[in-house]
């Protein structure tokens, strides 16, 4: 945290936003949806959800790829573990549902990778079936909307960056239907989420 929040972070951006922690639960599983628009958001986010705040740290869920080299070296530091998107494995997702029996924050990036574009939110399937598969197992997940934001595309040195945190959601039944209407409705709250945090920083998303 030292390095990270109170060297890093402080030393490249001259502001930091965040805004609706007030939606952040304090206790119980919590998955964390936020959108993903730069390296920075692995910091960005544990400084407004992390252990100074809640109580508790970030866990990340990242793809087998960034867990390479020193990258991963400083990612796993950070609390992240690697996942197949195309194709997790039981061993991963019964490892992330006890993380959140656990009383743990996991993070999952659900559109998937970073995307610098202003196109509508696409969101994979993943975090909506482990939040289902998690909830059928007796472990019932309150899923965070996110918004992450800074005031240059490519964050720049002394530029803006903020974080919106929406109304937790709830995921319930199975299968293809139910999937695509939680995703639907979770992909809505991130862009609100994101516009939110857009305009703090003084680039608000243009309506198509």
């Amino acid at each position: 945290m030292l390095l990270t929040q109170d060297v890093a972070l402080n030393g490249f951006f001259r502001e930091r936003v965040v805004l609706g922690s007030e939606h952040l639960p304090k206790e119980g599983p919590v998955l964390l949806a936020p959108t993903h628009r730069a390296r920075w958001d692995a910091l960005m986010l544990p400084m407004a959800a992390g252990r100074r705040i809640t109580g508790r740290d970030c866990r990340f869920m990242v793809t087998r790829t960034e867990m390479v080299g020193l990258q991963g070296w400083f990612l796993h530091r950070l609390g992240c573990f690697a996942v197949d998107q195309g194709r997790p494995s039981m061993t991963t997702l019964r490892y992330a549902i006890d993380l959140l029996a656990a009383g743990e924050q996991l993070v999952v990036f659900p559109e998937g990778r970073i995307n610098r574009s202003d196109e509508p939110i696409r969101l994979q399937q993943g975090l909506a079936r482990l939040s289902q598969l998690a909830t059928r197992q007796g472990v019932p997940v309150q899923v965070v909307p996110v918004g992450l934001a800074y005031s240059n595309a490519r964050p720049k040195p002394f530029g803006r960056s903020s974080v919106c945190f929406g109304p937790p959601l709830m995921a319930h039944g199975s299968g293809k239907e139910a999937t695509k209407a939680f995703n639907d409705l979770l992909a809505s709250r991130m862009q609100s989420a994101e516009q939110a945090a857009r305009e703090a920083v003084g680039r608000p998303l243009i309506s198509p």
